[in-house]
């Protein structure tokens, strides 16, 4: 793992959280995008080399919906840059955690994520992130 890539929060409401973390970190969020697939619309601070992300469900069976119903809003995950999500998927499963993806799905700000299950990790849900590369257009 090379870096913390970003640390998920759980809103109810994007709208108003993105109004409250401007005034927090005195910057505004970069980017907004819609995650159809997990039911989720996320926002994204940069605050020095590390992300914020605010993730808001768009349907009450998804993951957001079910966390903020079981613990409120709050820190939802902390997910780690990778260079080789499915080298660094065998691995932890060679060390015993317990892998909720195992093969990589397309998550927001055009990476490759998969997650460790927070029973393997003291409670803590991990995202493994992997920055999709476009192929090279060299001729």
């Amino acid at each position: 793992m090379n870096k913390i890539e970003h640390i998920g929060i759980a809103v109810h409401s994007l709208k108003n959280a993105n109004i409250l973390f401007e005034k927090l970190f005195g910057a505004s969020h970069y980017k907004i995008e819609a995650i159809e697939s997990e039911g989720v619309n996320t926002s994204f601070f940069m605050i020095g080399d590390t992300k914020i992300e605010l993730l808001e469900a768009t349907t009450e069976n998804s993951p957001i919906a079910k966390f903020i119903a079981k613990k409120g809003e709050g820190v939802h995950h902390i997910a780690f840059d990778v260079d080789d999500i499915n080298a660094e998927i065998e691995r932890l499963k060679s060390e015993g955690f317990r892998v909720l993806n195992e093969t990589p799905k397309k998550g927001a700000d055009n990476k490759l994520i998969a997650f460790l299950h927070p029973k393997s990790t003291n409670g803590v849900l991990i995202e493994l992130c992997q920055e999709i590369k476009l192929p090279s257009s060299d001729k």
